[in-house]
């Protein structure tokens, strides 16, 4: 994958295991295209990783008691609670619609409250921390690798910081950039009593606390959006260092990141109000497995657009598929009918060979199945090229529609690799 800490290409995972932590949703409102873009990006990694035979672990954080469910709960009159595991679920259903593998854990902030308790004692204890009217910040000083993730100078952190959630304009802060780790109760806001007082976690401290809880203290990859480079990623990993820097390193070893999806031009987001939402679209009647399809003909790391003709152009695409497919099963009925040999029942992601397509049909130009596969995981072996792993399958499926042949097994091994590792129900 493209480290963005360093710009360059490295191995996701080195070793039998492979561990992933990903920013997940504050649960204000229902899950967008460019929430299922991002977390359709980590689904392809872990589908990658899980077919060259490595142990997964994958953690995903709920951040369940912020400023924006709360302020939406008291807009609606609403149970800021209620809200969070409304939008929680529904959530869930859009993941799975799409066939986003779950992650191993799935943490709230306020499920993971004694886990940030400790972590904000291990920065207390280096002296990391000072009070400011009750609030707890974190001195950025501690950390002499601070900007490393991001890279960025001090004025665009600084702009950055104000437009994404800080606040470096507040008097008495050490330094601007200082981040929040524990906001002291505000009457009208839940609270919970904690040794420096009754209030809330911050959000960079609530992601360093459960990454490192469950994955230890280095793991391979941190993911999200492009927008959580700086502060959140740069702080979260700062935090670690601090708390944890006996050993090196600490945090991640890789920070992979999504581009934004825009709509008409403009980055599509909650402030801005110019969502697609995935609920709506699967209320609508569309398959989606063609919204997985539109999302994954773009690169993961590149912004683009979210467009009626680039939908319209994955159900083309889906069906396409889909009849090939056919095809090629029928194809594969009737060899097995004449006794000649068809694939056998197992899933694609194995540590054994590809099974044998059997003879290619005289006169045809059909790739063949293994050919697809091996095309596939090459594609996505090089930084997820999801655009060249779905040419490949199309490739497939043009030539099986134009001749309506293909090899025996093919169609069975095709429509595997595109289950296992695209995540596409034919």
């Amino acid at each position: 994958m493209t480290d963005t800490a360093t710009g360059e290409l490295a191995a996701a995972a080195a070793g039998s295991a492979a561990t992933i932590y990903a920013c997940g949703i504050t649960p204000y409102d229902a899950t967008h295209i460019g929430h299922a873009a991002t977390f359709i990006a980590w689904d392809l990694l872990v589908r990658a990783w899980r077919d060259a035979g490595h142990e997964v672990s994958y953690v995903q954080n709920v951040t369940d008691v912020d400023d924006p469910l709360l302020e939406r709960a008291a807009r609606d009159g609403e149970n800021w609670r209620d809200l969070a595991d409304r939008e929680i679920a529904r959530y869930r259903s859009d993941m799975e619609a799409l066939r986003v593998l779950p992650p191993t854990h799935l943490i709230g902030a306020v499920e993971a409250l004694p886990d940030i308790e400790r972590f904000i004692s291990l920065l207390a204890d280096r002296g990391a921390l000072y009070d400011l009217d009750g609030d707890l910040y974190f001195s950025r000083a501690y950390d002499v690798a601070f900007g490393s993730v991001s890279g960025l100078d001090r004025e665009a952190m600084t702009v950055l910081s104000e437009e994404r959630g800080g606040d470096p304009g507040r008097p008495g802060k050490k330094d601007p950039l200082d981040a929040l780790v524990w906001l002291a109760a505000r009457p009208g806001e839940p609270a919970w009593e904690a040794p420096s007082g009754p209030g809330r976690p911050g959000w960079h401290v609530e992601c360093a606390a459960i990454a490192t809880r469950y994955l230890g203290p280095v793991f391979d990859v941190q993911a999200g959006g492009v927008d959580l480079i700086f502060p959140h990623h740069e702080m979260s990993a700062s935090h670690a260092r601090v708390a944890l820097g006996e050993a090196e390193p600490v945090f991640a070893r890789r920070y992979a990141h999504a581009g934004m999806v825009r709509l008409d031009g403009e980055k599509m987001s909650k402030s801005l109000g110019n969502l697609v939402f995935v609920s709506a679209l699967l209320a609508e009647g569309t398959d989606p497995m063609a919204v997985r399809l539109a999302i994954l003909a773009h690169r993961y790391r590149h912004d683009w657009d979210w467009t009626q003709p680039g939908l319209a152009a994955a159900v083309e695409r889906l069906a396409r598929w889909r009849q090939a497919a056919g095809l090629g099963a029928a194809q594969t009925s009737e060899s097995a009918a004449s006794g000649e040999p068809a694939l056998a029942d197992g899933p694609v992601l194995s540590d054994g060979p590809v099974p044998s397509d059997g003879p290619v049909p005289s006169g045809a130009s059909v790739p063949s199945g293994a050919s697809v596969l091996a095309a596939v995981r090459e594609r996505l072996a090089d930084d997820l090229d999801a655009p060249g792993a779905l040419a490949a399958v199309d490739r497939w499926a043009d030539a099986v529609i134009a001749t309506r042949s293909s090899a025996p097994g093919s169609a069975r091994l095709v429509r595997d690799t595109v289950d296992a590792l695209l995540g596409i129900a034919l």
